[in-house]
């Protein structure tokens, strides 16, 4: 409790001018992050350069590394897509490849690793395979289980607002 003391009178003695350069400071944090992000979009060609595997279709904590790339999809890739009509992308393996002869586009049909059947009851009402612009990216790399700490605090939001209100406060607080 003798820390919590010392918070409040360290919050008290700030000047105006040192509030304000903290709050400069955590500004530039944030912007910075953003700034980090947009570019990891830009060089990976994905809208998302990282993912969250969320489910247990696949290893749910795992974090993915995204790239998106002209190669063609092959099968056994694991790919990150969008389904008109849903919010969240859902990353599943590639299974079946259908390459159209004419045209040269390529068709996937995908599953996730621990469902029995593929995915056609999750793509859009009459979509049988996915082209091209419902993938969002395919996996180059992952993190496995660090992914859980975005999970819990997803499900606990409470735990997300003090664990940023700490960094606020530790950021507010800092003498340097």
């Amino acid at each position: 409790m003798d820390w919590i003391g010392e918070t409040v009178d360290s919050i008290k003695s700030l000047q105006i001018r040192q509030v304000l350069t903290q709050a400069v400071s955590l500004g530039m944090i944030v912007t910075s992050a953003l700034i980090i992000w947009k570019a990891l979009m830009c060089v990976t060609g994905s809208e998302s350069p990282v993912v969250v595997v969320l489910s247990g279709s696949m290893e749910p904590g795992d974090i993915l590394f995204l790239h998106m790339s002209k190669d063609p999809i092959r099968a056994g890739e694991i790919v990150v897509f969008n389904v008109d009509g849903r919010e969240i992308p859902i990353v599943h393996r590639v299974i079946k490849v259908h390459e159209q002869q004419d045209t040269g586009e390529v068709d996937v049909l995908t599953k996730g690793d621990n469902n029995y059947g593929d995915d056609r009851l999750l793509y859009a009402h009459g979509q049988l395979w996915l082209q091209r612009h419902h993938i969002m990216g395919r996996a180059v790399g992952f993190l496995p289980y660090v992914g859980w700490v975005t999970i819990i605090m997803t499900e606990k939001p409470i735990i997300k607002y003090i664990l940023i209100g700490a960094l606020g406060l530790l950021v507010i607080t800092s003498k340097d």
